[in-house]
């Protein structure tokens, strides 16, 4: 089939990302055509100036709506588009000049209806922003699931970098209305309805979640807290690994006590894991530093994601309350 892609970029408040993003598209190596759409989300600050300096570069859109979250902005950006392959990207990510090519050649040589990419952390990115690329992508604290590895059967592909065809929007009918976890139920009811998924790991995005610790803690509660939903929800998709950060946690604890009482050998064991982290940080970043504050990310993300995910579990398991009653602040 004859590929025509539409870049799906939800934006809110962040004009100067959205000028980034749109510099990284525009030398693109790709020589078919390809369009852009933007879609200002209810901000109160907008890009609407910077995405005019593109419109004689890019073919592009731009569209604005009151805030109704990043899922249901997506599905407005795709009711717009005129391509029959979505490429969905957030406002913070910038793209490598090969990319677009890269997802066409894949999708010629052997068609799927959805992709998903991984991220990485750019040259230019702060030592902070590189940490928190490390904790979020390495097989030594995710598993690699949302880095470079490559993944072994179906990927789970994220919002930050994520690709379907046509086909699939006007069947499933785009992402639902919980946030954050709206890319993972998305892609289960994708697998439900007989499609499936891919990764290609040469597509990247550089992501680069321009967040600070508080709001990095933030956003990994609230990752934690989803997953309970999304095995509520979605049965056969629930896995034990899901528990590793709180089963992290209490073990982290339960090993500064046996420590008082002269019991050395699990904390020990945890700072073995926590040096293997920081050289392998090291090696990868080529800084003292990041690796340093690699350590950091791994903890906020460790603690972060496994009070969330205990608290929502207990409270789903006993709770006859729905978890939109439970947790309002995770829909829109």
């Amino acid at each position: 089939m004859n590929l025509y892609f539409s870049f799906i970029i939800p934006v809110y408040n962040r004009p100067n990302e959205i000028e980034e993003l749109l510099k990284s598209i525009a030398v693109q190596n790709y020589p078919g055509p390809f369009e852009v759409v933007i879609v200002e989300d209810g901000s109160t600050i907008s890009s609407e100036d910077v995405v005019k300096q593109f419109s004689n570069s890019l073919s592009i859109s731009y569209y604005t709506k009151k805030n109704t979250g990043p899922g249901d902005t997506r599905n407005y950006g795709m009711q717009r588009a005129k391509g029959n392959y979505f490429i969905i990207l957030d406002s913070d990510c910038i793209l490598p000049p090969h990319y677009l090519n890269t997802v066409y050649n894949t999708l010629k040589a052997q068609y799927v209806h959805c992709y998903g990419g991984p991220d990485a952390a750019h040259e230019s990115f702060s030592v902070e922003q590189k940490a928190i690329n490390y904790s979020m992508t390495s097989v030594l604290t995710t598993g690699g699931i949302r880095g470079n590895k490559r993944s072994m059967g179906r990927f789970q592909p994220r919002s930050f970098n994520m690709g379907i065809s046509r086909t699939i929007f006007d069947k499933i009918g785009g992402f639902g209305n919980i946030h954050p976890g709206e890319d993972p139920d998305f892609t289960f009811r994708i697998w439900n309805s007989g499609f499936d998924s891919r990764k290609i790991p040469e597509a990247f995005v550089y992501h680069k979640r321009r967040i600070n610790w508080q709001k990095f803690y933030v956003q990994v509660k609230k990752f934690g807290m989803v997953r309970p939903i999304l095995n509520l929800w979605h049965p056969g998709t629930a896995k034990v690994t899901y528990w590793f950060p709180t089963f992290f946690c209490i073990a982290f604890l339960v090993s500064l006590i046996l420590w008082g009482v002269g019991l050395y050998l699990p904390l020990f064991l945890f700072f073995i894991y926590f040096g293997l982290i920081f050289v392998d940080s090291l090696l990868k970043n080529r800084s003292l530093t990041v690796a340093f504050l690699s350590l950091v990310a791994v903890v906020v993300q460790f603690v972060g994601y496994g009070f969330g995910f205990l608290k929502s579990t207990i409270l789903i398991t006993f709770s006859k309350k729905k978890p939109q009653e439970l947790f309002p602040e995770l829909f829109f």
